[in-house]
């Protein structure tokens, strides 16, 4: 009789064995109900689960045991770690870099100019672009939301050129549901658009707070390369370099995997050591879909990048 059969013909408690031995046992392949494959395949996972467990609590025994001649403790496997070599990653101490950043569209706001964003939707938007629209001018200090309406776009660029706005902010909506922002920095670009997912409004965060008028501290965290540098710059740009701490208002921006994560909390310091959080709202994820020079041109615009499909099948290969 094969091994196969064998192993088919036992009938004891899987819970006794380890997962090795539960693969010497029998195979969920070889089990044809659902029901029993899925509670296999369960009881396969948590013991391998508990083994790992075990063996975590091992290795810092030994540590605990060997002091400093304890080997290194291992290094997790994440997409992070094992990230694709990009020549874009910038270098700290690269001089080059340092003088583009002096001189690009942004140097004048963190010289201490101060930002002035317009803030409006899509044009026959609904109430949830509107809303997000109101809360961004709560949110990007010296803001405002004007009604979409009919304009069009370039109409709105003539109306902020000539009221000296910084940049403009746009949230499209379709179907009942906001998917896309779009910022241009005003008057030369560049514009950036984003896919946003994911958003979740005050009120649907438990025991959110409410947003204050001070302005936040800011924390633009993982961008690393060249085009990374300026996305983040852009975001900074729409804040004033003299935060009011008095206010411990802080929002976050956080790239990981080319996701950048929209958080805004208010923090109380509990000891010298450590500090609450309180999440006001609201909760938004951005993927970039393209950076162009200059203001709104679909038609003959100048590309820096663009998101395409086939960029998402290397899961180890960031643009941010």
């Amino acid at each position: 009789m094969s091994a196969r059969l064998l192993r088919m013909k036992k009938d004891v408690d899987t819970d006794d064995y380890s997962p090795s031995e539960y693969k010497l046992r029998r195979s969920p392949n070889d089990i044809k109900c659902k029901s029993k494959r899925m509670e296999l395949v369960g009881k396969l996972m948590a013991a391998k689960k508990i083994a790992r467990e075990q063996s975590r609590k091992l290795r810092k025994k030994e540590r605990d045991n060997l002091g400093d001649q304890a080997p290194p403790k291992q290094v997790p496997r994440t997409i992070e770690s094992m990230r694709r070599a990009d020549e874009t990653v910038v270098d700290k101490d690269d001089g080059e870099f340092d003088e583009e950043i002096n001189n690009d569209e942004f140097a004048s706001y963190f010289n201490g100019k101060p930002p002035k964003t317009c803030i409006t939707t899509n044009q026959q938007s609904g109430h949830e672009a509107k809303n997000l629209a109101r809360m961004f001018s709560k949110i990007f200090p010296n803001s405002g939301y004007f009604n979409r309406r009919t304009y069009n776009l370039k109409e709105i660029i003539e109306f902020c050129n000539n009221r000296e706005y910084t940049d403009l902010v746009v949230i499209n909506e379709t179907k009942g549901k906001v998917d896309e922002l779009i910022i241009s920095h005003l008057p030369n670009g560049p514009t950036a658009t984003f896919r946003l997912t994911s958003l979740e409004f005050p009120h649907e965060i438990a025991g959110s707070g409410k947003i204050t008028s001070h302005t936040p501290e800011l924390i633009v965290n993982n961008f690393t390369t060249r085009l990374g540098h300026t996305i983040g710059r852009m975001f900074a740009s729409l804040f004033p370099q003299q935060p009011e701490f008095h206010g411990r208002r802080v929002v976050t921006l956080h790239n990981q995997r080319d996701f950048i994560f929209f958080r805004q909390h208010r923090y109380a310091f509990e000891s010298l050591s450590k500090a609450n959080l309180h999440e006001l709202g609201p909760r938004f994820t951005l993927k970039l879909l393209s950076l162009q020079h200059g203001t709104f041109n679909t038609s003959s615009g100048e590309y820096i990048h663009i998101h395409k499909h086939d960029m998402d099948v290397d899961r180890k290969k960031f643009v941010l």
